[in-house]
């Protein structure tokens, strides 16, 4: 009995109700359904406006989320970027090594062979009759002479005198493959001007060349006989040397100490068998 007059109370309220209680519905809706219809829609209207309630509630945690994958994502990028680092380390490590191993690949340079000799006037006036043997350097120059190696001989000798005064020489040997035959000289007024005229050779710092020439620039450069002054105004300077390989000579007569004074210098190179 009580149920039924529940009932009876809730359906006399909502007879009481207009339509316009429930948002939505029409009054064209109203007359083609029943009652029970319409409370029907009604739940699901308020369904879904729960749903969308809590979607937009879960909504920041999707926000959070994302952000969460955002820093990982950074996290992951910053610890690639040590890697890459690693990874250019380990280039320039190679790099090293790989110079490394070309100096170890040249083998050590033999001594030449050098003599004197008292026919000082005979080469002079021999010399003068030949082109480009007899040659001024001026106060403050070095001329280097390049002399590559060639197949078809086994040593390269020199021989040279001066007028008056001494002159420096000493000999190295480049150890770059030879891309040309002819033997060419030439001038710099320093050993700084040197440094930049001749980046393939990699020249010596001769400093005081009483002392000997300093350390060399390039790995490819091998000292023979260091710079030192020769009395070659006294006497004939000549010497020979075995080829190592394949690679070209520097001959190097020093005139950068003096200030003063300019050298007459007379000089040969030639090949032997």
């Amino acid at each position: 009995m009580e149920r039924l007059d529940a009932t009876s109370e809730l359906q006399s309220r909502l007879s009481s109700l207009s339509v316009s209680s429930f948002p939505g519905i029409s009054s064209k809706h109203c007359e083609d359904r029943p009652l029970d219809s319409l409370l029907f829609h009604y739940r699901l209207q308020n369904t879904d406006l729960s749903q969308s309630f809590n979607n937009t509630i879960d909504q920041p945690k999707m926000d959070e989320t994302i952000g969460t994958e955002d820093s990982r994502q950074h996290l992951e990028g910053n610890q690639e970027a040590p890697t890459e680092q690693a990874l250019g380390e380990k280039d320039e490590e190679n790099n090293t090594a790989g110079d490394c191993q070309l100096s170890a690949q040249m083998p050590p340079l033999k001594p030449p062979t050098t003599w004197t000799s008292a026919t000082l006037k005979e080469l002079k006036a021999k010399l003068r009759t030949e082109k480009d043997s007899v040659v001024t350097v001026y106060r403050g120059d070095i001329m280097t002479v390049h002399v590559p190696t060639v197949p078809e001989g086994k040593r390269v000798c020199w021989e040279f005198a001066t007028d008056g005064y001494d002159i420096g020489f000493g000999i190295y040997f480049d150890w770059t493959p030879v891309t040309s035959r002819s033997i060419t000289v030439h001038i710099s007024e320093s050993s700084d001007d040197e440094d930049e005229e001749e980046d393939l050779e990699g020249p010596v710092s001769s400093g005081d060349v009483e002392k000997g020439s300093k350390t060399l620039t390039n790995s490819n450069l091998g000292e023979i006989l260091p710079v030192y002054r020769q009395d070659s105004h006294l006497s004939v300077h000549g010497g020979s040397h075995e080829f190592p390989g394949e690679g070209t000579y520097l001959l190097k007569f020093d005139n950068s100490y003096s200030l003063w004074r300019n050298k007459t210098l007379y000089y040969r190179v030639y090949y032997s068998a």
